[in-house]
């Protein structure tokens, strides 16, 4: 839950959705197949390199994105599954359940 209380986790998020919509200058690599570059999601965050690194590296450890290595870049994917599971998990908690 940690990873999603942030509205820049959200916005990357979001972001990451639709890679071909917000990040159609990336030249050197797919960005739906590789993923979109760390420099790239700061610059659409409008927020300096490191902090968007740290704010990547939470979504990373809960399993939102995954990052791929090519060359000296890092690329960064959203995985749907993860995001799907939670979304999931969310509604069941938020459930109400009968009899209570």
């Amino acid at each position: 839950m940690k990873a999603m209380s942030s509205e820049v986790r959200l916005t990357v998020l979001r972001l990451l959705a639709n890679p071909h919509e917000h990040f159609a200058e990336q030249w050197s690599a797919d960005p739906v197949e590789i993923g979109v570059c760390m420099t790239l999601i700061a610059k659409a965050l409008g927020v300096a390199q490191p902090t968007a690194s740290r704010h990547l590296e939470i979504l990373v450890q809960a399993g939102f994105v995954t990052v791929a290595k090519k060359h000296k870049w890092s690329y960064c994917k959203r995985s749907e599954l993860m995001v799907s599971e939670y979304l999931e998990w969310l509604a069941q908690e938020l459930a109400v359940e009968k009899g209570l």
